[in-house]
């Protein structure tokens, strides 16, 4: 078996194998815990993760509405923006405008939406329909339960200053 040293561990007695075990010189293997200290923090990276955690919990808890966060995040821009057309719904989005006519025909099968011109030739302007009204109303009672038990007073205390920062970020209100 090769092995090799290093200043830290020569010191201790122990060397390392090729697999990366660490071993004492007789042989015996260690009980120091050696592995190195956790990662660098990233704000991209601590963002994302905590963002694949919202995600999950509050798709969960619109699923029983038949929503999705994708869904979800359409009425909303439709909602905020009557009339709104499908480049403008695309690019608050963020997708294409061929991926808004899949998610927006979804809407307007479920009766969720409607298109107050529908003409050939003529630009589109999509509202809510009064169901879709209902939904996105239930949909948002949803958020504020899982932003209450994610970021409330009763949640994790980074989670729930986490939370306060960004309202404050976004609202300028603190």
């Amino acid at each position: 078996m090769s092995t090799e040293r290093s200043a830290d561990t020569a010191a201790e007695g122990l060397v390392g194998t090729p697999g990366g075990r660490r071993v004492r010189e007789t042989g015996g293997v260690s009980t120091d815990d050696l592995r190195p200290g956790p990662p660098d923090m990233s704000a991209s990276i601590l963002v994302l993760t905590l963002a694949r955690r919202v995600e999950t919990e509050l798709g969960a808890a619109l699923a029983p509405l038949d929503l999705t966060v994708a869904r979800l995040g359409l009425l909303g821009h439709i909602s905020g923006v009557p009339g709104a057309s499908f480049s403008e719904l695309a690019r608050m989005s963020g997708i294409t405008v061929q991926s808004l006519h899949t998610g927006v025909r979804s809407l307007l099968t479920a009766g969720l939406v409607r298109d107050r011109t529908a003409r050939p030739g003529s630009a589109s302007e999509i509202e809510l329909t009064p169901e879709g009204l209902r939904l996105l109303q239930r949909a948002r009672e949803v958020v504020a339960q899982v932003d209450e038990r994610l970021f409330g007073p009763e949640a994790d205390p980074v989670q729930h200053r986490v939370g306060r920062a960004i309202l404050a970020a976004f609202t300028g209100q603190d």
